[in-house]
């Protein structure tokens, strides 16, 4: 059995048991479970990037540009608010 058959049994095996009527049954749905499998992993590298490149948007732009934060009134109780 060469390398690579031997790799895509234990890969076959991690993804579940084996299901199907004979082998070849059996890796069209360890390949399936595959592109499942990649499918999830692209998803999450896409979300926790999208979360690490927002991680500090808008927070503390003050201290960074070292500009005061300018008042604004409004309308309606003519409260002064930082904006």
């Amino acid at each position: 059995m060469g390398k690579r058959k031997s790799a895509w049994r234990i890969w076959a095996k991690a993804l579940g048991q084996k299901d199907g009527k004979d082998d070849r049954e059996a890796d069209i749905i360890a390949g399936i479970r595959t592109l499942i499998f990649i499918s999830y992993l692209v998803t999450n590298v896409a979300i926790v990037a999208n979360a690490v490149r927002h991680w500090n948007d808008g927070v503390n732009r003050n201290v960074v540009t070292g500009t005061q934060p300018t008042q604004r009134v409004s309308n309606v109780s003519g409260t002064a608010s930082q904006r």
